[in-house]
């Protein structure tokens, strides 16, 4: 219970009608937290806090890495700028030691504020003196976490550029062959040194790899224990989904994923359809926020290990370079793989002007440029959208007739809008061409059979996607596209064993159950994934409970 004294003793409130300090005390909330425990998190909704008792952190992540930047001590508060300038909390605070804190909200605060105004003066002049201090973090220089030297379009440095961006590693890039090189301060590197990668510490990796390069900047790429609740297989939205349920309710909760976190998704420069972001979110920023979340609620994510067989009996995982984990639930959320186009020098020049899917990372060798995506879905026309703002031309070559049988209608409305976007009906990418890079390319007109040769200096393919499933055993039943088969559909196949039925996301395997783009399922959405990733841990606290099992 709040004592209207201990509200009078905090110098914000000091002589604030006691009426007044009574109304608080009966409407704040009153936080006891543990060493560790958060009072708030970096992006929740303001409100204000008075410090009682303890030692409360401020922490805030700059450049992907959590930092301390302040403390908080009984008579201070925290969550001025918030309150006064209306906006979400810009840090993170959590209690050093045992603490006490009060919470008041906004309009709690304001209702006080109009009848004591001194109140408002005094939380007004902290607030603008924070602000400052922000500025000043937000001004200063941008730290690169590694620089690194390579050629974008070889294979192995295309590896690394992609594995560090969606990695959310802050890196710098250096080619041999430009001026720029003469920054290079690691060891000498030699064509076949390439990529190189220097770190903050002083040290150099020559001929970098995804996996060391994980190792060397503190990325998670082993398990720290030997037996979990649940094993996710894939770091999509479906797997993150699941990742953030199952930590969250108490389930020691592991995520393999073999490349980095996001997923298909991860690729998508805009989603506009998903709930709750109104001016829409890009892949690249759902995925950090879920991965955030998930870390933060207990998950293990580990990257860079890719899993070369599982045993369905026992619920055992093969990792490679590593060995055997096991689980008491598995959740397969492996996702798909774009499809593949078969024309001549596609691989050749993948990476120098030919992409699979597109990530905003993509925009700037966009710029000014005429690019061509090929696909008539809701992800190029996302992309079409989001590369309008950079390229001269983007042109969308369809194969179909129209849009409005494979496209969401405010996609063909946004796309009609934009002068600088063109729709090529009834077409089809023929050729490329180009020695280094991507040149030219041949279209087809499929009613005509006419072919045309325009210029362009970018190929993004979304034709689809595939299930790759066929590493897994023949005991988890699919269909006859290779996704797999679940619940009710386990059961007209044949394929169920149980006396009970099995649970909706569940596979022909007890216990091991299918969430997102793997799941035999004719809805393929971003959202779509995310529910089932949160109704598999639904589904796997109602098998443990079954076979008698108690999480942790």
């Amino acid at each position: 219970m709040i004592d209207v004294s201990e509200l009078a003793a905090v110098p914000v409130l000091s002589g604030a009608p006691e009426e007044d300090l009574v109304r608080v005390a009966r409407t704040a909330a009153d936080i006891r937290l543990g060493p560790g425990e958060h009072a708030v998190h970096e992006g929740d909704d303001r409100a204000l806090f008075l410090v009682l008792a303890g030692k409360i952190e401020v922490r805030k992540a700059i450049d992907g890495i959590e930092r301390t930047i302040g403390w908080r001590s009984p008579g201070q508060i925290f969550g001025e700028v918030p309150i006064i300038f209306g906006i979400p909390f810009q840090g993170s605070f959590r209690a050093q030691e045992p603490s006490r804190v009060i919470r008041i909200d906004p309009a709690q605060f304001h209702t006080l504020a109009a009848r004591f105004p001194d109140t408002l003066t005094r939380v007004a002049a902290l607030a603008r003196e924070r602000i400052g201090g922000l500025q000043g973090i937000a001004a200063a220089p941008v730290r690169s976490r590694a620089t690194v030297l390579g050629r974008r379009g070889e294979p192995a440095c295309r590896e690394l550029h992609a594995f560090l961006t969606r990695n959310q590693i802050r890196f710098d890039w250096l080619d041999p062959d430009s001026a720029d090189a003469s920054r290079w301060a690691g060891a000498a590197a030699g064509p076949a040194d390439l990529p190189a990668l220097h770190c903050e510490d002083g040290s150099t990796l020559l001929g970098a790899r995804p996996r060391e390069v994980a190792e060397r900047l503190g990325l998670q790429t082993l398990p720290r224990g030997t037996e979990y609740d649940t094993i996710i297989l894939g770091g999509g939205p479906a797997g993150l989904a699941a990742a953030v349920y199952g930590a969250s309710e108490g389930l020691r909760t592991l995520v393999i994923e073999r490349e980095a976190p996001g997923g298909q998704a991860e690729t998508s420069s805009r989603i506009e359809n998903y709930l709750g972001f109104p001016t829409g979110v890009s892949g690249e920023e759902l995925a950090r926020r879920a991965l955030q979340q998930a870390r933060r609620l207990g998950a293990e994510i580990i990257v860079t290990r890719p899993v070369t067989g599982i045993e369905p009996g026992t619920r055992t995982v093969h990792l490679e370079g590593h060995g055997e984990i096991r689980a008491r639930t598995m959740i397969i959320a492996t996702g798909v793989s774009w499809r593949r186009l078969p024309i001549d020098g596609f691989d050749r020049l993948l990476g120098k002007g030919v992409y699979y899917g597109a990530s905003r990372s993509e925009a700037t060798m966009a710029q000014d440029q005429n690019i061509h995506l090929i696909g008539a879905g809701n992800s190029a026309a996302q992309a079409a959208m989001f590369f309008a703002n950079h390229a001269r031309t983007v042109t969308l070559v369809v194969r179909g007739s129209s849009l409005e049988k494979s496209m969401s209608h405010y996609l063909v409305e946004q796309l009609c809008g934009k002068s600088n976007i063109r729709v090529a009906l009834s077409a089809e990418l023929q050729a490329i061409h180009g020695r280094e890079q991507l040149e030219a390319i041949d279209i087809v007109d499929r009613t005509s059979g006419a072919v045309r040769r325009e210029a362009s200096t970018g190929v993004f393919v979304f034709i689809g996607a595939d299930a790759e499933t066929s590493w897994l055993p023949a005991q988890i039943a699919r269909d006859g596209r290779g996704y797999l088969l679940t619940g009710d559909a386990v059961v007209k196949a044949g394929r169920w064993r149980e006396r009970r039925d099995p649970y909706l996301l569940e596979t022909s395997v007890p216990g091991i159950f299918a969430c997102g783009d793997v799941r035999s399922s004719p809805v393929k959405r971003v959202a779509a994934a995310v529910g089932e990733g949160s109704m598999a841990i639904a589904f796997v606290h109602q098998f443990l409970q079954q076979a008698g099992t108690r999480p942790g």
